[in-house]
């Protein structure tokens, strides 16, 4: 395999006995079955700094040996089911280490690696459409964690038997929880960092028999950093008058910067390149002054307390503001206005008032502005001095805090001029942990590039929010059946989680819920889950960029009500960049911006809206069994949760587009075992539009080529009106059959249409007789049933006849009625029996496995017809994101210079304004009203047919 080199097995020899333990399984799969969820996941990111102990704890490992990857005879395993490779590494033992910690005196976080269930596929199609493509496991990127997730959890300090019970739950200081080793086994080791890591050493030698490797703290901080702006597309962030705005970092333009880490103390780090950095500056005065002086003045027992109470603070009562020197008037002459701040504090010195008989919200706000003003200003001062325009902030005392980060950010603003902006990172409380994760020799994490990672919110999201929480999820049988490992889910928020007691210390078999599932605990406490309520500012300033007190909807506003979750990072290195995108870095994929409140709130109600009929089709699915239904009632909680989630911060994961959002659906009904929730729907549609298929091709074999080219656009937007994830056509369903709607549709195809660019892709198509066909076509594909089968199937038959080499792109993953690569092979052949052309196109194409059998290579060579392929895209969604597609798409497009968007999702919810280097075709009718209205000013059904020369 290209990329890989041999390792010497010896390298491990400390940590496996005997060598010959490393090759006895020469089968074994590296990346093996995982036996957990991801829902423990879904945090805020938070961090926290302290000053490390003088060394000399004889638990603290400094050596940087540590075991390797034994990569002979690996070979990476395609996955048919899961889109997400294997790697077989039949040499290799199982101590590859994937944990890594960040102690701080507050806040413990992990980052540990998972690896994905394996579930490849020896597939005769697939091989011969990756021969024909030129696909080769060979040409595969090659990296140690291909296929797996990276994870982030935290727990407080103070109850770091929590932390510990996690790790040992899930074996992760031993390989995992199929590990053949135990930490008894070895004298293993996990790279750490922060001062936690000298003080609690001897604890995690004690408790799982692992010694802590401790890592640089600023070397972590910046290798975190540096990993997450070169690797995440929307990781950093502004924050100004309460409003989040994502900033796409340009990964070759990202030095230097100056990172600002705000622990107790303060230290401010310029950043020139990878492992190349500087401490230039830092203050005393930062997350502790705040913490001890806030105690001492408001008697708050813990840091989030006196957090949120500043958010009920009005510093204008402590604070002496320069309109209380000027009889509330601006001193306009040098720029500041009356609110601005004159003196922190000012206004107790001239007022015969003892400690209490001040607010202690105000005395929190006002010293809340003061420590974060003068961080902002010497930040920016430093930027100044060394020329540097970004300055990210970070940290233990952000804590994804408005009104910390809004102080920072109007700082910044106010000293420069407007000529610098405070950034934030939403993985910020985790750079020092994944820092030490990538501290690891063969940790796999250097090469791997944006497109290579999506970032997924399981069932935990929604509902932590940012809290700090307990036990683990484990696998969803389990849970519902035998309610085993760990099925407490405890948190801070026990109204949103729980009604029932959890002791504190959680992961043991004596903390099970006695007698009853997670799932049904789950069901009975759905309708108390709440939304944090956003912090909106209002119009009214009270001091230097300062808001007004916001109000609470019906309960105690959270301190991180505006905190950003933070999901699991699977890293999927086989996703490539769509090449046929005119300018990848001006290529945005989503049409609608849900950043117009107007639009979020009408798109999360219509999602919601269709949310009871595809629970009833996904139970439908699985057979109506009372398991299905619990799973379909507990999908609807978590998914209404993540819209409620949503409603209240729009940008708690991230940028927020359409396609998000109905990718998070998708991903949530997975997650809850639903595989196919329209699975026997599109099978009866498929046979319906199969029976009447050969009629068609008759029909269109008896048309001139014009009249033919016409009615077959017709045809593909006519069946494009089966979607099931459009609330009307659902409604036509109940009216009628699926060749009665067809027929219906047919014959309101009227030209002109709404959008209409027939007469320049026909005359491309028949044109001038000079110029040859198209060498190859990527169609698209949306729904199954009559929308592939009388609609894409008959266009693509059009083009083979022509000569184009045509190649079907179908999801990787089911969406919807949408039709999966899974699935067309054998439509295409049901269809082939009635066409030689698709006959012989599919046979070239290595579609039709059975007639390959007995022909030669020779014979598959040398024949006269184009092949007809099938690819699968890379995702399980209605729309796609072309940043983000399967190697095997990507191969495929090298050649292509024909696409084909077919479809609301791929070709308007998603690339409706997207440019290609070759010819595109979008073809879609309109379902929604709003939808029709917004883009094409018109009405529900109009169709669309936009025809794009290669730019």
């Amino acid at each position: 395999m290209a990329g890989l080199v041999e390792e010497d097995h010896k390298k491990v020899l400390g940590i496996i006995k005997e060598e010959s333990e490393g090759n006895n399984n020469n089968n074994y799969r590296t990346l093996v079955k995982e036996k957990e969820e991801e829902e423990e996941e879904g945090h805020s990111g938070q961090g926290d700094r302290e000053m490390a102990p003088p060394a000399g704890n004889s638990s603290i490992h400094r050596s940087s040996s540590r075991p390797q990857l034994d990569v002979s005879k690996a070979e990476i395993q395609g996955n048919l089911e899961e889109k997400n490779p294997t790697i077989l590494l039949p040499n290799q033992s199982d101590d590859l280490s994937h944990l890594a910690l960040d102690i701080g005196g507050s806040l413990i976080k992990l980052v540990y690696f998972s690896r994905h269930e394996d579930q490849s596929s020896d597939d005769k199609r697939k091989r011969s459409v990756k021969d024909r493509l030129g696909i080769s496991n060979g040409n595969r990127r090659s990296y140690p964690i291909l296929g797996g997730r990276l994870h982030f959890v935290k727990f407080e300090t103070r109850k770091i038997n929590e932390c510990l019970d996690f790790i040992s739950s899930k074996q992760l200081h031993c390989g995992g929880l199929e590990s053949h080793y135990t930490g008894a086994d070895r004298n293993a080791i996990i790279k750490a960092t922060g001062g936690g890591a000298y003080k609690y050493a001897d604890l995690f030698k004690e408790r799982l028999g692992v010694s802590l490797d401790k890592e640089d703290e600023m070397d972590c901080l910046v290798a975190g950093a540096n990993f997450l702006l070169k690797a995440i597309r929307h990781e950093a962030f502004t924050h100004m008058e309460g409003q989040k705005e994502f900033v796409q970092i340009d990964p070759n333009d990202l030095f230097p910067y100056l990172l600002v880490n705000i622990g107790s103390g303060v230290s401010m780090i310029k950043v020139d390149g990878e492992g190349k950095f500087e401490r230039v500056s830092g203050t005393n005065v930062g997350g502790g002054t705040y913490w001890g002086l806030g105690r001492l003045l408001t008697k708050c027992k813990s840091f989030d307390e006196l957090l949120e109470l500043s958010q009920k603070g009005d510093n204008s009562n402590i604070d002496m503001l320069v309109g209380d020197i000027y009889g509330g008037l601006d001193y306009s002459k040098i720029g500041l206005s009356a609110s601005t701040i004159a003196s922190s504090f000012g206004k107790t010195i001239s007022e015969k008032k003892e400690l209490t008989d001040y607010r202690p919200e105000d005395i929190s706000l006002s010293l809340l502005r003061m420590i974060s003003y003068n961080i902002g200003q010497i930040a920016y001062l430093n930027a100044l001095r060394f020329g540097l325009k970004r300055i990210f902030f970070g940290g233990f005392f952000i804590r994804g805090h408005a009104y910390t980060m809004d102080t920072i950010s109007f700082a910044v603003h106010f000293w420069s001029k407007g000529e610098a902006q405070a950034m934030f990172l939403r993985h910020e409380g985790f750079l020092g942990a994944l820092g030490a994760f990538m501290s690891y020799e063969k940790h796999g994490l250097d090469d791997l590039m944006v497109h290579h990672l999506v970032e997924r919110f399981p069932m935990g999201a929604p509902y932590t929010g940012g809290k700090i929480h307990g036990p683990p999820l484990g696998d969803l049988n389990e849970k519902v059946w035998r309610c085993k490992e760990g099925l407490g889910l405890s948190g801070e928020n026990k109204t949103e989680l729980e009604s029932d007691r959890v002791e504190r210390g959680g992961f043991n078999k004596r903390d099970r819920w006695q007698k009853i599932s997670w799932m049904e605990k789950f069901l009975q406490k759905g309708t108390e889950i709440t939304a944090p309520v956003p912090m909106t500012p209002a119009a009214g300033t009270t001091g230097l960029g300062g808001f007004e007190v916001p109000l609470s909807k019906g309960s105690t506003l959270r301190p991180d009500a505006s905190a950003l979750n933070v999901g699991v990072l699977h890293l999927v290195p086989t996703l490539e960049v769509f090449p046929l995108l005119a300018d990848i870095k001006t290529y945005e994929p989503n049409t609608i911006d849900l950043a117009d409140p107007s639009e979020l709130e009408y798109w999360l109600k219509v999602l919601s809206d269709h949310l009871p009929d595809l629970v009833d089709k996904a139970v439908a699915s699985e057979g109506g069994t009372d398991d299905a239904k619990k799973r379909g009632d507990a999908f609807a909680h978590a998914f209404s949760a993540h819209l409620a989630r949503l409603m209240g911060e729009p940008t708690a994961y991230g940028k927020l587009g359409l396609a998000n959002l109905l990718e998070m659906r998708e991903e949530c009904l997975r997650e809850f075992q639903f595989g196919d929730a329209y699975k026997s729907i599109k099978q009866r549609e498929n046979e319906a539009s199969l029976a009447v298929l050969p009629d068609l091709l008759v029909e269109l074999d008896g048309m001139d080529e014009e009249t033919r080219l016409l009615t077959l656009i017709e045809g593909v937007l006519a069946a494009n009106i089966f979607d099931w994830g459009s609330r009307a056509c659902v409604e036509l369903y109940h009216k009628g059959t699926i060749i009665e709607i067809y027929r219906m549709s047919r014959n309101k195809m009227q030209r002109p249409w709404r959008v209409d660019d027939f007469d320049g892709f026909k005359e491309r198509m028949l044109g001038d007789k000079k110029v040859p066909p198209h060498r190859r076509a990527l169609l698209f594909v949306d729904n199954s049933g009559a929308d592939v089968v009388l609609g894409m199937l008959p266009l693509a038959r059009e083009l083979l006849r022509r000569g184009t080499e045509v190649v079907l792109v179908a999801n990787s993953l089911p969406a919807l009625n949408d039709v999966t690569a899974m699935e067309l092979p054998d439509i295409v052949a049901e269809a082939a029996k009635h066409c030689d052309i698709l006959r012989r196109a599919a046979e070239a194409g290595g579609l039709l496995v059975d007639a390959m059998i007995n022909t030669s290579d020779s014979s598959k060579e040398n024949s006269s017809s184009v092949p007809l392929m099938v690819v699968e895209n890379g995702c399980g969604s209605p729309c796609i994101d072309l940043r983000q597609v399967s190697s095997e798409l990507a191969a495929a497009a090298k050649d292509a210079d024909l696409v084909i968007l077919e479809g609301m999702g791929r070709a308007l919810h998603t690339n409706l304004n997207a440019q290609f280097k070759c010819d595109a075709l979008k073809l879609a009718m309109v379902k929604n009203q709003r939808l029709a209205e917004k883009l094409v000013k018109g009405n529900i059904y109009d169709c669309i047919c936009k025809y794009e020369p290669a730019s």
